[in-house]
């Protein structure tokens, strides 16, 4: 990053950034890619792309660009949501998109898109699933989105090469923080034909910035760097979530699942609260959402953090 070469990206000139879409679009299988300073705002230029004012899109309720993104398809682009169920591997069921595709008729939306999400909740959506609603929003003339904030987190999981994932969308937004571990921004793959039309929509959402090659270098290096040891946080997270079943065997305070690099604990509605400071007073600091508190493994983490947590939780319940 110290020593990355900068330019204005608004004109295209910023070489990092060039250099980072090159790379994106390259190893997702896209003709194209263009860099953002987040998920959330890709994805919202990709539905803004794909849909006019009026247009309705296909979502699934649990998934990130209908319930964690502000409403910013409908506030922003005028683009209404219809949320289908999401089953318990995190997909959506090809009977609940065949409905869900409005006829077309002037009284009703025209139902344009249908948003993919993969991983989600950190579970890995089995390639079939995700080729059999594809299948059906393509015959009925939807495009597909796919955020793949987590892509290669599922590609891990699966043995997928990931280009069997980004074949199925239009569109498709990658995440180059988080399990990657780049400081900032996400890339949208796509076609050459949409870069101009999402060029022009990030600069109305204000997303077109200057000298960003210093976080775009840290992007390139995610990119090379950083996926293969995704399956480190896999396996830390399967040791933390192991080490907290143990736990939870020895009473009935505590539920634990895991998937992928994420671990969801479910206390006891009482030891909640209890629980949450008593860890953040040994210095591990967890989302206080309920009922399920989230713990996701990154390359920050290492195995003796995850013994650390462990330990934490356990000495809680022996001395509650």
């Amino acid at each position: 990053m110290a020593h990355a070469a900068v330019g204005d990206d608004v004109y295209g000139e910023d070489p990092s950034v060039n250099a980072l879409e090159a790379e994106a679009a390259e190893r997702l299988g896209k003709e194209t890619a263009v860099f953002f300073p987040s998920g959330t705002q890709s994805n919202l230029c990709a539905i803004l792309c794909h849909c006019r004012r009026g247009d309705e899109m296909l979502v699934g309720t649990s998934y990130h660009t209908f319930g964690s993104e502000a409403g910013g398809a409908s506030a922003l682009g005028g683009v209404a949501y219809s949320p289908l169920p999401v089953r318990e591997d995190g997909s959506i069921d090809v009977a609940d998109v065949t409905s869900g595709i409005r006829v077309n008729d002037m009284h009703r939306a025209r139902t344009r898109l249908l948003c993919l999400e993969n991983t989600t909740d950190g579970r890995a959506v089995p390639l079939s699933k995700l080729h059999a609603v594809a299948e059906v929003a393509r015959n009925h003339g939807l495009k597909i989105h796919l955020d793949g904030a987590r892509l290669f987190n599922a590609c891990i999981a699966l043995h997928h090469d990931v280009k069997d994932f980004t074949a199925l969308a239009d569109t498709v937004s990658v995440c180059l923080s988080k399990g990657l571990g780049a400081p900032s921004g996400t890339v949208l793959a796509t076609d050459e034909a949409r870069r101009n039309d999402i060029l022009r929509i990030r600069k109305m959402l204000g997303g077109g910035m200057r000298q960003i090659g210093i976080i775009a270098a840290a992007g390139l290096f995610a990119l090379q760097s950083n996926i293969s040891r995704l399956s480190d946080d896999h396996r830390r997270a399967e040791l933390l979530a192991q080490a907290l079943l143990d736990i939870a065997q020895e009473g009935d305070r505590l539920e634990v699942s895991q998937a992928t690099n994420m671990v969801y604990v479910t206390p006891h509605p009482a030891d909640h609260a209890k629980l949450h400071a008593h860890l953040a007073a040994r210095g591990i600091l967890i989302g206080n959402s309920q009922p399920a508190m989230r713990i996701v493994t990154h390359l920050g983490i290492a195995d003796s953090d995850i013994a650390a947590t462990a330990d934490a939780f356990r000495s809680y319940f022996e001395s509650d």
